[in-house]
């Protein structure tokens, strides 16, 4: 059973739970570092700067099912 703030049992969902936060996050700053180091010029067009590249990458972690579906469909320079 897992141990919780100040030694208490945590109820398994509670568990499961902030597993699956911590997986969704990990993956999340894979696919953001993959996402700004080479697929935000490919999704946009334009040059991207690298300050444009570090407020990016947060969004991109955030929200990181939309960005790798919008860097799929994207077409291919």
């Amino acid at each position: 059973m897992a141990l919780g703030y100040r030694g208490a049992a945590m109820h398994p969902a509670v568990a499961v739970l902030l597993d699956a936060l911590a997986v969704y996050a990990a993956v999340g700053i894979v696919a953001a570092l993959a996402f700004v180091a080479f697929g935000v010029t490919r999704v946009q067009a334009a040059p991207v700067s690298l300050g444009a590249r570090i407020l990016l990458l947060p969004g991109a972690a955030a929200l990181w099912p939309y960005v790798l579906l919008r860097w799929i469909k994207a077409p291919a320079p």
